[in-house]
Protein backbone atom coordinates (compact mmCIF):
# COMPACT_ATOMS: atom_id res chain seq x y z
CA UNK A 1 0.00 0.00 0.00
CA UNK A 2 1.36 3.43 -0.81
CA UNK A 3 1.74 6.21 2.23
CA UNK A 4 0.43 9.70 1.84
CA UNK A 5 4.05 10.31 1.96
CA UNK A 6 4.91 8.41 -1.20
CA UNK A 7 2.44 9.72 -3.07
CA UNK A 8 3.06 13.34 -2.22
CA UNK A 9 6.85 13.02 -3.39
CA UNK A 10 5.46 10.81 -6.62
CA UNK A 11 3.12 14.35 -6.94
CA UNK A 12 6.12 16.76 -6.36
CA UNK A 13 8.55 14.73 -8.66
CA UNK A 14 6.21 15.07 -11.43
CA UNK A 15 5.56 18.89 -10.92
CA UNK A 16 9.49 18.84 -10.90
CA UNK A 17 9.31 16.77 -14.68
CA UNK A 18 6.68 18.82 -16.08
CA UNK A 19 8.58 22.21 -15.63
CA UNK A 20 11.79 20.70 -16.61
CA UNK A 21 9.26 19.90 -19.88
CA UNK A 22 8.21 23.38 -20.12
CA UNK A 23 11.48 24.78 -19.86
CA UNK A 24 12.92 22.63 -21.90
CA UNK A 25 10.56 24.17 -24.61
CA UNK A 26 11.61 27.68 -23.64
CA UNK A 27 7.88 28.54 -22.78
CA UNK A 28 6.88 30.77 -19.84
CA UNK A 29 4.63 29.52 -17.44
CA UNK A 30 2.20 32.05 -18.98
CA UNK A 31 2.25 30.56 -22.28
CA UNK A 32 2.19 27.29 -21.29
CA UNK A 33 -0.81 27.68 -19.35
CA UNK A 34 -2.57 28.90 -22.18
CA UNK A 35 -1.52 26.36 -24.17
CA UNK A 36 -3.10 23.75 -21.65
CA UNK A 37 -6.42 26.19 -20.56
CA UNK A 38 -5.42 26.59 -17.36
CA UNK A 39 -4.58 29.39 -14.82
CA UNK A 40 -0.64 30.63 -14.03
CA UNK A 41 -1.60 29.67 -10.26
CA UNK A 42 -2.89 25.89 -11.56
CA UNK A 43 -0.14 25.06 -13.63
CA UNK A 44 2.19 26.50 -10.39
CA UNK A 45 0.28 24.40 -8.38
CA UNK A 46 1.08 21.34 -11.29
CA UNK A 47 4.82 22.20 -11.03
CA UNK A 48 4.41 22.35 -7.17
CA UNK A 49 2.65 18.98 -6.87
CA UNK A 50 -0.41 20.23 -5.54
CA UNK A 51 -2.85 17.08 -4.91
CA UNK A 52 -5.57 19.39 -6.08
CA UNK A 53 -5.06 20.12 -9.82
CA UNK A 54 -7.65 18.17 -12.14
CA UNK A 55 -6.39 14.84 -13.42
CA UNK A 56 -7.91 16.70 -16.76
CA UNK A 57 -5.14 19.60 -16.33
CA UNK A 58 -2.52 16.89 -16.37
CA UNK A 59 -3.60 15.40 -19.69
CA UNK A 60 -3.55 18.30 -21.58
CA UNK A 61 -0.40 19.25 -20.34
CA UNK A 62 0.74 15.97 -21.50
CA UNK A 63 -0.80 16.91 -24.99
CA UNK A 64 1.18 19.85 -25.26
CA UNK A 65 4.20 17.91 -24.59
CA UNK A 66 4.18 15.32 -26.83
CA UNK A 67 3.92 12.80 -24.05
CA UNK A 68 0.02 12.02 -23.82
CA UNK A 69 0.84 8.22 -24.55
CA UNK A 70 2.78 7.90 -21.43
CA UNK A 71 -0.58 8.15 -20.13
CA UNK A 72 -1.19 4.80 -21.49
CA UNK A 73 1.31 3.47 -19.37
CA UNK A 74 0.35 4.18 -16.36
CA UNK A 75 -2.41 1.76 -15.86
CA UNK A 76 -1.45 -0.70 -18.54
CA UNK A 77 -2.94 -3.88 -18.97
CA UNK A 78 -1.94 -6.78 -17.26
CA UNK A 79 -0.11 -9.71 -19.02
CA UNK A 80 -1.45 -12.43 -17.04
CA UNK A 81 -3.59 -15.11 -18.58
CA UNK A 82 -6.11 -14.61 -15.28
CA UNK A 83 -6.46 -10.16 -16.20
CA UNK A 84 -6.79 -11.28 -20.00
CA UNK A 85 -10.06 -13.32 -18.85
CA UNK A 86 -11.47 -10.93 -16.30
CA UNK A 87 -11.52 -8.76 -19.10
CA UNK A 88 -13.67 -10.53 -21.12
CA UNK A 89 -16.07 -11.50 -18.20
CA UNK A 90 -19.48 -10.05 -17.98
CA UNK A 91 -19.20 -7.03 -15.37
CA UNK A 92 -21.13 -8.34 -12.26
CA UNK A 93 -23.87 -6.09 -10.17
CA UNK A 94 -23.75 -4.72 -7.21
CA UNK A 95 -26.70 -3.73 -5.18
CA UNK A 96 -26.94 -2.27 -2.13
CA UNK A 97 -28.30 -4.63 0.69
CA UNK A 98 -32.25 -4.06 1.35
CA UNK A 99 -32.80 -2.75 4.15
CA UNK A 100 -36.08 -2.89 6.81
CA UNK A 101 -38.36 -0.45 6.14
Amino acid sequence: MVSIKESDEALVALGVRLRQARLGRDETMQLFAQRIGVSVPTLRAMEQGASSVQIGHWVRALWALDRLPDLAAVLAQSASPLDRARQYEAPRRHRASRRPA
